[in-house]
């Protein structure tokens, strides 16, 4: 019997050691996957520079549609700043123009140079939400204590699939004053 019990337990080691090398080596293969799939927009990402200013196009508004665009404002944990949208949330139908304003302020006493990133929920829907006018093309600076007014005009394709009644445009502003002064 003995016998038996040290055959089974060295085919439960095998099998152990089996699962944990399939489980790593597929762990070690996610990055490249995922790399693949967001090449052929299965999985789309919002980077620093994918931010595109697109032109003013004259869409036929969809009036039979109404998408809620809500929108959420972050600062990274380093940022000495206050940050607002003018509305948490507006609803727009395809097709149309908004301006939405944002409110920065720099509570610091010295110059600050900040950049806001987006981020979309859900990410497909970002070759959607068009920006025409957007303070995070580019980065801006703050004089101490300085608030700017921050308008961001956008539409939304009237292409967007039906399924998409609720939209979440997300900035986050980062403080790049140290890297600036380091270049």
């Amino acid at each position: 019997m003995s016998e038996s019990v040290g055959k089974k337990n060295a085919k439960l080691a095998r099998t152990l050691l089996i699962i944990a090398v399939a489980m790593f080596g597929f762990g070690y293969a996610l990055v490249p996957i995922y790399d693949v799939l967001c090449e052929w927009k299965w999985i789309e990402r919002d980077r620093p520079d994918d931010i595109k200013k697109v032109p003013e196009v004259a869409y036929e508004v969809d009036l039979s549609r109404e998408i809620t665009v809500e929108f959420i404002t972050m600062l990274n944990e380093s940022t000495p700043m206050e940050f607002r949208a003018e509305k948490k949330q507006i609803k727009v139908h395809p097709g149309e123009y908004n301006t939405v304003n944002f409110y920065a302020t720099n509570k610091t006493n010295k110059d600050l140079l900040a950049r806001a990133i987006p981020s979309f929920s859900p990410a497909v829907i970002s070759g959607y939400f068009e920006k025409i006018m957007c303070f995070c093309f580019d980065e801006q600076i703050f004089k101490p204590q300085e608030t700017k007014t921050l308008p961001m005009r956008f539409t939304i394709n009237p292409k967007i699939p039906k399924e998409y009644n609720t939209i979440t445009l997300s900035y986050t502003y980062f403080d790049n004053t140290e890297k600036s002064v380091k270049k």
